[in-house]
């Protein structure tokens, strides 16, 4: 099993940056792709970007070079740097594990409890 715990959520204005935090513990050698998905009240939840075993990055189109994944060496820290925020950013962060390298959020096996952003002036 792979825990995953959000952090560095908060409110900032638009324009402004923000870097979320997420902590893997657990059987980290079965985690082939990790990512960052979000969901705004009353709409689905999307899938952010996505880091594979390999460093294989993949962003929505909405956030492509305006967020940066990346991860530690060790594989145990996930962020998210998001630069040029808009208020359409708002949302509830969850980090995902997945076994394989995926997009989809029906296979990401484990989830993160969420942390809120807001982006408002």
């Amino acid at each position: 099993q792979v825990q995953l715990v959000e952090s560095g959520g908060g409110l900032v204005q638009p324009g402004g940056s923000l870097t979320l935090s997420c902590a893997a513990s657990g059987t980290i050698s079965s985690i082939k792709a990790m990512g960052w998905y979000r969901q705004a009240p009353g709409e689905e939840r999307e899938m952010v970007a996505v880091i594979g075993s390999g460093d294989t990055t993949q962003y929505a189109d909405s956030v492509k070079g305006r967020f940066t994944i990346s991860s530690d060496n060790t594989k145990t820290m996930l962020y998210l740097a998001m630069n040029s925020l808009k208020p359409e950013d708002t949302a509830v962060y969850y980090c995902a594990a997945a076994p394989r390298w995926t997009l989809l959020r029906s296979e990401y096996k484990y989830w993160g409890q969420g942390t809120q952003v807001t982006v408002s002036s």
